[in-house]
């Protein structure tokens, strides 16, 4: 198939470039943007935030600086190489690596956007449950706590699965039309928390936080470079693991990419502490306060923290919210799918990821232990991003070929495996013997495969 050329079963150019009149201008991305990261995660990171004791600096200051950089990495890196080749991630990868080994690794990706997508069912059931007067899943929950749980998870993961297989263009619209309601619903929680917690002052506001405190049983100390590292690689499988080439090769130029500071900021700073807000007001409640004298964490559970102060627009935002995040993730993880068993539709490897995802989403802890799962989810899948933005930028330069499994026709490129390996199993190694945080680590096992793989490149190339 030449370049720019439609195939005319599906218009998502799951492997070729996308053509010019396809392209979009900025409003389709920031609708995106501000609809997925002002979204599901937000409700429940913003409370999680305060389970791991940070202080006031640590969470306003932090979040100002790691979302920043966050921004960059997107615009720098990811918006420049998916307008310069228009390929998916999957496409992109499988001209470096070979098919053969691509598939392990987009079968990973796939399974891991499933995870995350199902978390975010979880945040809408949470919602949908509250006029059912249904038992909320605890920090501690692995397993559905009943019946009338497994029926609104499998519900809502239905229709979210539905809307993320009829395109990107079907995703987007549903995004620019949602993403306004839920940025409004978190700042009317945020004010109306401020009111509860009876803030009438800046320095009320900061003493929420104040100096900190110890994290609740079970969870992890955050410091300013938890916050900050971890607000920079919570997305690191999208930008520096250049996830979103799928959606960056819709754009007409690379300065689309500022469009994440719209999801970041009003996102991953406004939505974050908003709900963190909401979260304040339930720990003053004597059922949060019977668990904390028991030991044992309160419950984490959007819906009942935004009806608590939004009332039923409340619960329909936290549905909206878990709808705007799952559906571009399911979308990510079919395209995932896509390239492994290409000669299904589009429509069909992406409701068989959104069952994967409702099936996740029967499982509470994935939602409850959301810090750790995207720190480690990153973790694994950000490195490979290293091998694409090494070789564009270095592969001249280093003299190893751009593009080496399609034009050697190499169905295996050892080099890009045993780069991911090493990195890999080195990191994960030095995590579990020195119990450093995942995140701390994702930046140096990305920067050693980028370096693994230039070296290897050039001793396979030559050889």
């Amino acid at each position: 198939m030449s370049k720019g050329e439609s195939n005319p079963s599906s218009s998502e150019f799951e492997r070729e470039e996308v053509p010019s009149n396809a392209q979009k201008g900025w409003k389709s991305f920031l609708g995106m943007y501000a609809g997925e990261h002002a979204a599901g995660t937000e409700f429940m990171i913003g409370p999680l935030f305060l389970t791991a004791g940070v202080s006031a600096f640590d969470l306003i200051i932090g979040l100002l600086l790691g979302n920043f950089i966050a921004v960059l990495s997107w615009r720098y890196l990811t918006a420049r190489i998916g307008v310069k080749h228009r390929l998916t991630l999957y496409y992109h990868l499988e001209k470096i690596s070979g098919k053969k080994l691509v598939v392990f690794y987009n079968l990973a990706n796939g399974v891991l956007f499933c995870f995350l997508a199902g978390a975010m069912i979880t945040v809408s059931a949470t919602a949908v449950g509250v006029p059912f007067n249904m038992e909320m899943p605890q920090l501690t929950d692995t397993l559905p706590n009943g019946p009338t749980w497994i029926i609104i998870v499998i519900l809502v993961g239905a229709v979210i699965s539905i809307i993320a297989a009829r395109g990107y263009d079907t995703v987007s619209k549903a995004a620019n039309w949602m993403s306004p309601v839920i940025v409004l619903a978190f700042i009317l929680a945020g004010v109306v928390a401020l009111g509860q917690l009876e803030v009438t002052s800046f320095k009320d506001f900061w003493n929420i936080w104040a100096d900190g405190s110890d994290p609740f049983p079970g969870q992890t100390k955050f410091t300013f470079w938890h916050v900050v590292i971890w607000s920079w690689f919570c997305n690191a499988a999208m930008h520096i693991g250049m996830s979103d080439l799928s959606v960056f090769r819709f754009a007409k130029s690379s300065s689309v990419g500022w469009t994440t500071a719209a999801g970041m900021y009003v996102g991953h700073y406004m939505a974050w502490i908003a709900a963190a807000l909401l979260y304040a007001v339930y720990l003053k409640s004597p059922e949060a306060q019977t668990f904390l004298s028991e030991g044992q964490a309160p419950p984490v559970a959007p819906g009942p923290l935004a009806f608590n102060a939004l009332g039923v627009f409340g619960i329909v935002a936290v549905i909206l919210a878990g709808w705007t995040t799952a559906n571009p993730t399911i979308y990510r993880a079919g395209l995932a799918f896509q390239a492994i068993m290409p000669k299904l539709s589009t429509f069909r490897v992406t409701i068989v990821a959104g069952s994967i995802a409702t099936l996740a989403g029967l499982f509470p802890a994935f939602a409850m232990k959301l810090l750790g799962f995207v720190a480690l989810y990153g973790f694994i899948l950000a490195p490979i991003g290293a091998i694409i933005v090494f070789e564009h930028f270095f592969s001249e330069r280093f003299g190893i070929k751009a593009f080496y499994a399609e034009k050697s026709g190499t169905q295996f490129n050892r080099a890009v495996f045993l780069a991911w390996l090493i990195s890999f199993v080195v990191f994960y190694f030095v995590s579990l013997k020195f119990d450093v945080f995942l995140s701390f680590l994702t930046l140096p096992a990305w920067l050693s495969c980028g370096v693994l793989f230039l070296v290897f490149s050039k001793f396979y190339h030559r050889k």
